[in-house]
């Protein structure tokens, strides 16, 4: 029997370690699936859905829609973070899962503005809103999962996978939506083709909800728990941590706005501003992303060792140069001057995104970790990522010009780079027992 004052200490063996980490991503993969396909079919739900005798408006409500949904992420945040911190990551992880799966599947079952009118956009961004909820709920939850099963050395790397199955969702909705269209043709597409990757969204969730329910909360939680050391109020004591929260919010400025320009804006940019083919887009989308994916690992292991600053400042510094560069030489582009841009741009896209999660869990202590970044990840994601495409698309419209997106997607490196300058060693509160020595070696000079 313990000593009423000595601490439980909760212990996991890498067989656990491992079936919790493929368990949880393969969860968060379908997750980002289900969230992806919309962007990749912007052109065509605006037809369905936001009919105009100019096409350009029609595309332009689609993104609107797809911005609103992200907007839905910080409330979606605010109510699954403070859950997680107090009954637990695993059952919050299955309840996301499940607001997903079903509002994805709902959205191939609508009917279109041609069927019953103003009621069919209405409907669309209400599901789109549950998916916004959804995806608020899952970022926090599930970095907070694999960073506390992660052994300590070795968060970059584990976290990192979280972003290569986000990206190889987003790829295989892309792929299923860029195929389609190559195989249908723009007609069958509009008319019934754009259904289909919404309606694989519900067999694919149950399969990951099954996955889910296997799991086992993670170790320093369930050390919390039984410590009665859990936060009874989450989302007050999180304040506590206004600087922590500040710098992740301003570091995931630029992770956001290139994620959703590589991965999302670029297919229509492509297709639809530069009159690209479909196969070259969709070659050339599933290029730069499976480039981002695999320099992933790479740069979370690199970041372990060396620090996390030191690289994160390089990394963004120089992306924030390539967005520029990847706008400046749109204007008269062809697919093979526009290539080298668009791979640059994808594969520091995957390095600045290696490490980005590890940083932000190391800033933010267990029993708050969920909640400060479903408070300080989904602003701006929803601000800079999930409004990226509206915004570009809505420079490009006002100004004619199209290489005006440029001027947004550099402002969001630039403040990621103002974030990283004045990320010090002592910010990294939520290191395994607050260690000194490991905040010096994360933030290495």
């Amino acid at each position: 029997m313990k000593q009423a004052n000595t601490p439980v200490v909760v212990h996991t063996t890498d067989k656990k370690r491992r079936r919790a980490f493929l368990g949880a991503t393969a969860g968060h993969l379908i997750e980002w699936y289900d969230y992806g396909i919309y962007g990749f079919l912007a052109v065509y739900m605006g037809a369905n859905f936001f009919a105009s005798d100019t096409p350009g408006v029609s595309l332009l409500s689609s993104f609107a829609v797809f911005a609103l949904s992200f907007f839905m992420r910080p409330i979606g945040g605010l109510f699954f973070g403070p859950m997680a911190d107090k009954l637990g990551r695993r059952r919050t992880l299955l309840m996301v899962l499940v607001l997903m799966g079903g509002s994805t599947f709902l959205i191939g079952l609508l009917p279109t503005g041609d069927t019953i009118g103003v009621m069919a956009p209405i409907l669309l961004i209400l599901i789109r809103c549950v998916q916004g909820f959804s995806a608020g709920g899952e970022i926090g939850t599930i970095t907070s999962f694999i960073s506390e099963y992660a052994e300590n050395g070795k968060r970059g790397f584990a976290t990192s996978w979280l972003m290569v199955t986000a990206v190889v969702g987003l790829l295989i909705g892309g792929v299923v939506a860029n195929s389609l269209i190559y195989l249908l043709g723009s007609e069958a597409m509009t008319a019934w083709g754009w259904r289909l990757p919404f309606l694989i969204a519900g067999p694919l969730a149950l399969i990951a909800i099954y996955i889910r329910m296997k799991l086992e909360d993670s170790p320093e939680f369930r050390e919390l728990q039984a410590n009665g050391e859990t936060s009874k109020a989450p989302l007050r004591d999180v304040f506590q941590y206004r600087r922590q929260l500040v710098l992740v919010f301003f570091i995931i400025t630029l992770h956001s706005s290139i994620f959703y320009l590589v991965l999302t804006y670029m297919s229509t940019f492509m297709s639809t501003t530069l009159k690209f083919s479909p196969g070259t887009t969709l070659v050339y989308v599933f290029i730069s992303s499976l480039l981002a994916a695999v320099a992933m690992p790479f740069g979370g292991a690199f970041t372990d060792r060396f620090g996390r600053k030191p690289f994160l400042l390089v990394i963004g510094i120089l992306a924030t140069i390539t967005m520029g560069w990847l706008f400046m030489v749109a204007p008269g582009a062809t697919p093979g001057t526009f290539l080298l841009p668009l791979l640059v741009t994808g594969l520091l896209f995957g390095l600045y995104a290696s490490s980005t999660y590890a940083t932000m869990s190391e800033l933010l202590p267990t029993r708050v970790r969920s909640t400060g970044i479903a408070v300080a990840y989904n602003i701006p994601v929803a601000v800079f990522g999930g409004a990226a495409p509206f915004i570009a698309q809505a420079l490009v419209n006002g100004t004619g010009d199209i290489s005006s997106p440029a001027y947004f997607f550099v402002a969001t490196g630039i403040a990621s780079i103002v974030a990283l300058l004045a990320l010090k060693s002592s910010d990294f509160v939520g290191l395994s027992g607050g260690v000194q020595q490991e905040a010096e070696e994360v933030a290495a000079p």
